[in-house]
């Protein structure tokens, strides 16, 4: 995938452009169905998956007090919006001044002008333009004045809930990785460079795996089950996110006990994917109180995996062809 930044490394266009336009927060389940539209789209045409986001995240510039934590690090986002097919994503400088195009101008100097776009995929919820004037009937008004197709994509609704950005960024402010990852397709994931501790774990029986996570919103202080990837592996896990107040702590880490492991593991950088929440973290009055949470924390986390397993057996079963 191509990643470019600002309009100036168009050095040509590219053949047959297939635009979607978003800051792609997550890259969750309504992005996704944008996203395979596009792709379709760009394959049927043998044109361009082309991805239009924003640098810096348009709220930063117009309500910095109201920007949202974001979900993924760019590196997340790339890696998500890849594995989707998208074959190219431009980067366009997000500034005051580009802030009040009007929608017209933006369908023309932009979409039309700039990126030559054969076919623009956008949600049925977009918003474009000074003061967001423009909506999805909007687009495709003034797009078919120039030409320009517009396919709009309803929303994905999973148990009620629209998968959106704002949502899933609730959902794990509050904890609740279970429901953020039915909207995300996948588990929360946080990342960050291992860094070594000062080995409490250890000493209590559990060792972990610690880093200091690289995105902006996180769930609130507790014990998850977990997987935690190391170099493409993925071990099931139980993990605390805090400051270890039992040791008076005060930085916060993502500490990653690995279950059922032995042995020593080099490995520059760590995912953790989340999957339930167990607990809050609170101070024990004693090590020996805070090794024998962590022992039941570790046997609750172990018996979701076993559930999961025969979940996913049954569900095997069930896709299999009746012989």
């Amino acid at each position: 995938m191509q990643v470019l930044h600002g309009y100036d490394s168009l050095a040509k266009p590219f053949p047959s452009p297939v635009v979607t336009i978003g800051n792609f927060d997550g890259v969750h389940l309504g992005h996704r169905a944008i996203l395979d539209k596009v792709v379709a789209e760009a394959r049927a045409r043998h044109g361009t998956a082309l991805v239009l986001s924003f640098d810096p995240h348009p709220s930063r510039i117009l309500v910095p007090e109201r920007a949202p934590k974001l979900l993924t690090t760019t590196e997340q986002k790339l890696a998500l919006l890849e594995a989707a097919g998208v074959d190219a994503i431009l980067f366009a400088p997000f500034t005051l001044e580009f802030s009040r195009l009007s929608p017209q101008e933006f369908v023309e100097q932009i979409l039309h002008q700039r990126l030559r776009a054969a076919v623009v995929c956008i949600g049925a919820n977009f918003r474009f333009g000074h003061r967001q004037a423009g909506d999805a009937a909007l687009l495709v008004a003034l797009a078919k004045q120039l030409g320009v197709a517009v396919h709009v994509v309803e929303p994905v609704v999973v148990r009620g809930e629209v998968a959106s950005s704002s949502t899933i960024r609730r959902l794990v402010s509050e904890g609740d990785v279970r429901a953020a990852a039915a909207l995300l397709g996948r588990p929360f994931a946080l990342t960050g460079a291992l860094q070594r501790g000062k080995g409490r774990g250890r000493q209590l029986g559990f060792p972990t795996l610690n880093f200091a996570p690289e995105q902006e919103c996180l769930p609130p202080n507790g014990v998850y089950v977990t997987e935690t990837v190391i170099s493409g592996q993925v071990h099931p896990s139980a993990t605390n996110v805090g400051v270890r107040p039992t040791f008076d702590g005060s930085r916060l880490l993502v500490e990653s006990h690995l279950l059922d492991f032995s042995g020593d593991l080099q490995t520059p950088r760590l995912e953790v994917l989340f999957h339930d929440r167990l607990r809050d973290e609170r101070k024990f009055p004693s090590a020996d109180a805070l090794k024998a949470q962590i022992a039941e924390d570790v046997a609750r986390a172990r018996q979701f995996f076993v559930q999961k397993e025969k979940c996913d057996l049954r569900m095997e079963e069930k896709s299999s062809p009746a012989r």
